[in-house]
């Protein structure tokens, strides 16, 4: 019956996808590449003092992308930092440096990791102002970037890849603020909370009071999934039934992670003017997608242990509103993309489900991954296809006509490097430095032992991958975790953007090359086949070692 009902589950947010696949692509194709610009749009670009006709190299639009990120880390690192003269306060004090530079940080990387407890640390005006406005542009940043990387496979000897300030504006007002909106009324009608009530008292079943606020929830909620943001406007995130009521609010959730990075494959089709190409991408994400839940939802109905198995599966931490296969998806959905918005304790899984929440993470986020990281980086992943099957056949790879030659093999590589390194890089220093040590160990960790390090491991993983989430045994509002954490998000969002849009910029000065009977057709089950396995094998060969130190050591003692 579990199955049946997971299978149920994945069919309907399959159906509701597959209703958007084809009209939210074809929009956004639409809203990236027509030359009008809307009355609102021209009078951003005035007050910014940008020509939306100036066509920007990859330099330039990367001198954007990383000026406008600046400002953002400084503004919500402000808004923080004097919550206290701020209105709708609550009368909470600003948080501490350490804390402020890692939300801000976190916020900004589209990461939206959380180090505190949302309603006991950030008042309204933080929550709405700060927080909830880069929820919208850090999304647009990553699609933009996305736009960019599709032009350069598109361009022929431009040299350019767009305006980076056209896409941010067109990507937040054409797409996101929209959508967002209609997802909010939704929620609303579901059951979210959207007010501005300051705290209630509300008696518990225990006898006691608990003390809870309201908020501005559903509007922050919409964008939080849409932009696979994540960020919890509570504590307990999309387990809470102010953010998550029902059954088929859950569902909608899940829909609304999924629903712009699986409608950006057929963008990607329309722009470089072969729709078989963002079948093929969709297949490649949708392969890995099902085989993930598939292999969490069966970890969680194996639990081992005689209360597991009474129960019908392992229970502890799971959403038992909403069942377990219901869980399962949420996780996938979740840990698939960037967006981190967990409705079951992570922590609480038996190691092997544990494990496959941070596989997510470590496969790149390209199931479909987050809004344009996971398009630009399964598209990384196509150009080491290429390479290796180049390699198979002895010929000069190829992919969407332009040739990939040392330099862009070069800046593949070095994308596919990078993540990994700040994971491996973080988690190793957490335990080599002593005083480090120390303090993970004696002060953030709840679970000494193996499946400790898996909390470390975790909490470095998600960082690096921008994804959010978290263990939830972990301790991390330390001066340690607050900075390491901070600086591995901003890394791990940044230097890959660098390395894409150099691609992006290599490609966009090359011309086409005719296609010929020895090109690698990559609009076929070949060559996602051939994708899938260069996913997997990368992120084997570069996890395996660690993941033997933790989850698989825990889940085959």
């Amino acid at each position: 019956m579990a199955w049946l009902f997971a299978g149920a589950a994945l069919l309907t947010v399959a159906v509701v996808l597959a209703v958007f696949w084809r009209p939210l692509g074809d929009y956004m194709a639409w809203a990236y590449t027509t030359a009008r610009d809307a009355r609102i749009e021209r009078g951003v670009y005035r007050v910014i003092g940008v020509d939306p006709r100036a066509e920007q190299t990859w330099q330039a639009y990367l001198r954007g992308v990383l000026l406008f990120s600046l400002v953002g880390v400084l503004l919500v690192y402000l808004f923080q930092r004097t919550q206290q003269w701020l209105p709708l306060s609550l009368g909470l004090p600003a948080p501490s440096e350490p804390l402020s530079f890692d939300t801000a940080v976190s916020f900004v990387t589209n990461t939206n990791w959380q180090s505190y407890s949302p309603e006991q640390t950030l008042g309204y005006t933080v929550q709405f102002a700060a927080l909830a406005v880069q929820n919208f542009v850090s999304a647009a940043v990553g699609m933009a970037v996305a736009i960019a990387l599709v032009r350069g496979f598109a361009a022929r000897r431009s040299g350019t890849i767009g305006n980076f300030w056209v896409d941010l504006v067109r990507g937040t007002l054409r797409i996101l603020l929209p959508i967002s909106v209609v997802g909010a009324i939704v929620l609303i009608a579901g059951g979210v909370i959207q007010n501005l009530t300051s705290f209630s008292e509300v008696p518990t079943i225990s006898g006691g009071t608990a003390t809870i606020p309201g908020g501005p929830v559903a509007s922050q909620e919409a964008i939080k999934l849409l932009g696979t943001n994540g960020g919890g406007f509570y504590n307990a995130n999309s387990a809470h039934p102010f953010e998550n009521p029902t059954g088929w609010t859950s569902l909608f959730e899940i829909v609304l992670m999924l629903l712009i990075p699986v409608a950006l494959t057929r963008t990607f089709g329309r722009m470089v003017g072969d729709i078989r190409q963002g079948y093929a991408i969709l297949g490649a994400m949708t392969v890995l997608f099902v085989a993930s839940f598939a292999a969490l939802t069966a970890f969680l109905l194996a639990g081992a242990g005689t209360a597991p198995q009474l129960a019908g599966g392992a229970l502890e931490g799971v959403e038992t509103r909403f069942g377990l296969p219901l869980t399962s998806l949420f996780e996938t959905a979740s840990t698939a993309t960037s967006t981190g918005a967990v409705s079951a304790m992570h922590d609480s899984f038996p190691a092997l489900a544990g494990m496959m929440t941070m596989l997510n993470m470590m496969l790149g986020e390209v199931a479909p991954g987050g809004v344009g990281s996971g398009l630009y980086g399964i598209l990384i992943m196509a150009v080491i296809a290429v390479f290796i099957a180049g390699l198979l056949v002895g010929r000069t790879p190829e992919y969407l006509g332009k040739k990939i030659g040392a330099r862009e093999i070069k800046l593949a590589s070095l994308y596919i490097l990078v993540t990994p390194v700040f994971v491996l890089a973080g988690t190793a220093l957490s335990f080599a430095i002593p005083g480090v040590r120390d303090d993970v160990t004696g002060t953030s960790i709840l679970n000494p032992g193996v499946h400790g390090f898996s909390e470390v491991l975790y909490a470095f993983t998600s960082a690096a991958n921008n994804n959010g989430s978290a263990f939830a045994g972990l301790t991390a509002n330390t001066p340690w975790l607050n900075t390491a954490l901070g600086v591995v998000m901003l890394l791990g969002r940044f230097v890959p953007i660098v390395l894409v849009l150099a691609l992006a910029g290599s490609l966009a000065t090359q011309d086409a090359v005719p296609v010929t009977a020895g090109t690698l057709p990559t609009h076929r089950p070949l060559f996602v086949s051939l994708l899938v396995g260069a996913v997997i094998l990368v992120a084997a060969l570069t996890y395996f070692p660690v993941l033997a130190l933790g989850p698989l050591a825990e889940g085959l003692a």
